[in-house]
């Protein structure tokens, strides 16, 4: 899985010009699923989502993390981020999880970073999605499930 991790004051996103999760304070979070991946990969993924300490303390350095803090976090389904555009100009998605799998390793993450304790909204999966956000910092992670960055 990747993600790519926004911290965020606010966020949201709308399909068909009706939002569909909105957040204030937390991270933005767009997710891809890889052919490869596995519910393991959504654990880990769930697990750092949820841990990551990029929230500033009373002194300004990044150690508070979702865990514990009234912070949410909104969940993208983002395929895209499998693209592969080293060769012509057509990105290939080859490497992105075929729907039905990536939508059963979604739902997944939604569900694991629930049972931490987080609070989560979504956009829908497989849809046209619009998703407005301001960035913090700004603060961006980038994060694989298979640690190839």
């Amino acid at each position: 899985m990747r993600a790519v991790v926004q911290r965020v004051s606010e966020a949201k996103v709308e399909v068909e010009g009706a939002a569909v999760g909105a957040i204030g304070a937390g991270l933005l979070v767009y997710l891809g699923v890889g052919r490869d991946d596995s519910e393991a990969d959504a654990a880990w993924m769930a697990d750092k989502l949820v841990n990551l300490r990029i929230f500033p303390d009373e002194a300004g350095k990044m150690n508070r993390s979702l865990a514990g803090d009234d912070l949410a976090l909104l969940l993208v389904s983002q395929f895209t981020l499998y693209a592969d555009a080293r060769k012509g100009r057509r990105p290939s998605y080859s490497e992105a999880a075929e729907p039905a799998a990536a939508q059963v390793l979604y739902e997944r993450t939604v569900a694991l970073v629930r049972r931490l304790g987080a609070q989560v909204e979504t956009g829908i999966f497989q849809a046209s999605m619009r998703v407005a956000s301001t960035n913090e910092g700004p603060v961006t992670i980038l994060l694989d499930s298979k640690r190839q960055f």
